[in-house]
């Protein structure tokens, strides 16, 4: 059964890992966000990739659901000692895959082709694909001035107030080979339980890409990033009320309605499910909270059923 999941974020990154689990190598292909890529220290982060590749080869810091587990962070020390900035943690393993990264890249490889042979080496089965190969970059619209994606959320710990979301790159930006490919030949497609602003719109917004998956309405299944009012992880909640949405997982229902037929609500939220008849989404209500690895199962055989 092929599966292709849209992906950003923490939330992205452990959806890839409840599939990844439930399918037979090989049958997930994730598509994932670079939106988020920044150049810090004249290296090319790609902090959504990352987080997805450590998740599946068991490398994530389980504590903070990014980085790699245990990791130290000499190079990081010494550069801040110098008077380098300290704000955007990078461990040092963490660090060497943006160095090889960097050097690649400058060497003309595309991110698409340099992320599928990190995770050949790696020994991830799981297809990973970046929505694009071309710079995308999101800017996030405050009451005073336009930030860039990482500074507003890591430097400035998402406090701004959001009042719109851009992304530089679009529309010119192509999808990266098997992207399109992938969402017409699966049988399910999922959006994962990401920011739908920032996590999954960035993907949605590559030259065909929401029109492609338009088109799978049908066999879409979106998983809610928000339980009982509360965001799982990140300023979701802040996002969806300073944007003029519902605050709650109805809101993100309501703004993935043209993408997905069905909808996964956390058990918390089972007195929600009437509200998705009106937006022709099928409900389904199980616990969503991936940290436990039973409900991680549990959560995919509902998605995969």
């Amino acid at each position: 059964m092929p599966v292709t999941l849209i992906a950003g974020g923490v939330g992205g990154a452990r959806m890839a890992l409840a599939l990844h689990e439930a399918l037979p190598p090989g049958e997930l292909t994730v598509i994932g966000n670079v939106g988020d890529d920044c150049e810090h220290w004249g290296l090319s982060i790609s902090p959504d990739l990352d987080t997805v590749l450590y998740t599946l080869t068991g490398r994530i810091d389980p504590i903070n659901g990014w980085g790699v587990a245990e990791d130290t962070h000499n190079l990081m020390e010494t550069a801040i000692s110098l008077g380098e900035e300290d704000w955007f943690i990078l461990g040092d393993k963490d660090l060497a895959l943006h160095v090889a990264r960097t050097r690649r890249l400058r060497a003309g490889e595309a991110l698409s082709a340099i992320t599928a042979d990190v995770a050949t080496r790696w020994g991830c089965a799981t297809k990973l694909l970046p929505a694009t190969n071309d710079r995308q970059r999101t800017w996030i619209a405050t009451d005073t001035e336009e930030l860039p994606f990482q500074e507003w959320l890591v430097h400035r710990r998402a406090a701004d107030t959001v009042t719109g979301v851009r992304f530089e790159g679009v529309p010119e930006a192509q999808p990266a080979p098997g992207v399109l490919e992938a969402i017409a030949s699966a049988d399910r497609i999922v959006l994962a339980p990401s920011n739908p602003f920032v996590s999954l719109d960035p993907i949605l917004a590559v030259d065909g890409v929401r029109a492609a998956v338009c088109a799978r309405r049908a066999d879409t299944v979106a998983v809610s990033p928000v339980i009982a009012g509360k965001a799982i992880k990140g300023p979701i909640v802040g996002m969806l009320e300073s944007m003029g949405h519902r605050a709650d997982a109805i809101g993100v229902a309501r703004y993935l309605a043209p993408l997905a037929g069905t909808y996964v609500l956390d058990a918390q939220d089972a007195d929600l499910a009437a509200d998705l008849a009106e937006l022709q989404m099928a409900a389904l209500c199980v616990p969503t909270l991936m940290a436990d690895p039973a409900v991680r199962q549990g959560l995919a055989a509902a998605v995969l059923a």
